[in-house]
């Protein structure tokens, strides 16, 4: 079989990243390098293959382990690479090849629902930042983000992707606005996520699943109902600034989406929706029985002194730091606080001790929050009072 030179630039592509998926260890035992194989056998009629690339997939046979995982979810998956380099090549006839697993994703409790490579910020917030293939993007807009963005992440494909994306949206009704940035995938991947989402809020799915108008390998969404489609339409917007790679400039669409909040969003009927949990102070303090605290400022030495009393009024051990965690670690380590709220109650006055060692305002050690007695007016640790309150 004769090949011209643009298709043989293919070939040598696709031979590319198959020694790259076999150098990679982790390829030999996943089955998507398994599964590339597989399909690699109808890809050409017996003997009409290059001999270069029928060698490649040969060894590439023999360096096979058994198969321990059926995908590891990389963030760049080799083996697609070889099929996408081949449908350059070939056509689309290759393009209907499938490697990598494309069930459901099993949910978890908590918001977001499902994994991906994304950084939660806040739940109550409007907006959520799509970076597609950008990390540092990613990084950039999560370093100075503002209370209008929810979360921000990548985007890697146009089917399992853009799925696990309107999943995670559709179960924060906070959320009304997606904004897709960074560079799109590379013309030889041939994934496409950003424009088959966008493409996927304008046009919908056709009676096979298939997002209207993209241009993705294999723009599927086999995971997701119509209605779940339908609601992510109705209910969110896409903002496109595909190429986008200015933080700034993305963190100030953020606002102007802030700006034009619609409020809430009906929540969708299969979302799992987190409940917000009203604080509330306990009615009655129940004291440690590792004992209590004093914390004392010690202004001539520039330390900090944590002094530990047991229940009887024994002072057991005394730590001295400059910082915070330099006290309460220790205070945790040799197991002096056995109860959770002890522990924030002691992280709390902790921070405010250092606090006031660097400023120089004066301390004052506050009485647990459940207790009636006023705080203890003291510019250093509170003495027994203090202790009476079991602090």
């Amino acid at each position: 079989m004769n090949f011209s030179q643009g298709q043989e630039h293919a070939f040598q592509e696709a031979l590319t990243y198959l020694q790259e998926a076999m150098a990679a260890e982790k390829c030999r035992a996943c089955g998507c390098f398994h599964n590339l194989l597989s399909a690699l056998e109808q890809v050409f009629p017996k003997g009409e293959d290059p001999e270069d690339f029928r060698k490649a997939v040969q060894a590439a046979k023999r360096c096979l382990v058994k198969q321990r995982y059926d995908c590891l979810g990389c963030e760049v998956c080799i083996p697609p690479l070889v099929l996408s380099a081949l449908t350059l090549a070939l056509g689309e006839a290759v393009s209907e090849l499938e490697v990598c697993p494309a069930e459901k994703v099993e949910e978890r409790r908590g918001w977001p629902p499902l994994p991906g490579a994304y950084q939660v910020l806040r739940f109550h917030a409007p907006v959520a930042v799509c970076t597609l293939t950008s990390e540092e993007l990613t990084a950039a807009v999560v370093r100075k983000a503002g209370p209008e963005i929810a979360l921000a992440g990548t985007l890697h494909t146009e089917n399992l992707g853009i799925e696990r994306l309107i999943q995670n949206v559709l179960a924060n009704p906070h959320i009304r606005f997606v904004i897709l940035c960074g560079a799109d995938s590379h013309q030889a991947v041939g994934h496409y996520p950003g424009q088959s989402l966008t493409a996927l809020a304008q046009h919908g799915l056709d009676e096979r699943r298939r997002i209207i108008g993209a241009q993705g390998r294999r723009p599927v969404l086999k995971n997701l109902s119509y209605e779940a489609v339908a609601h992510f339409r109705e209910v969110v917007q896409v903002i496109d600034l595909i190429g986008e790679r200015d933080s700034l400039k993305v963190l100030s669409e953020a606002e102007r989406c802030a700006a034009r909040n619609p409020g809430l969003a009906e929540l969708f009927a299969l979302s799992h929706m987190i409940t917000p949990v009203s604080g509330y102070v306990p009615a009655h303090m129940v004291s440690d029985p590792a004992g209590y605290f004093v914390i004392y400022v010690d202004r001539d030495r520039g330390l900090l002194s944590l002094e530990h009393y047991l229940n009887d009024g024994l002072l057991d051990t005394v730590i001295e730091g400059n910082s915070a965690a330099e006290l309460y670690t220790p205070a945790i380590e040799r197991g002096l606080i056995s109860r959770l709220d002890h522990a924030a109650y002691l992280g709390r006055e902790l921070a405010w001790a250092e606090y006031s060692l660097h400023s120089g305002e004066p301390f004052v050690q506050d009485a647990a929050p459940e207790m009636a007695a006023p705080p203890i007016l003291v510019n250093v640790a509170c003495g027994p009072a203090c202790r009476e309150t079991g602090a």
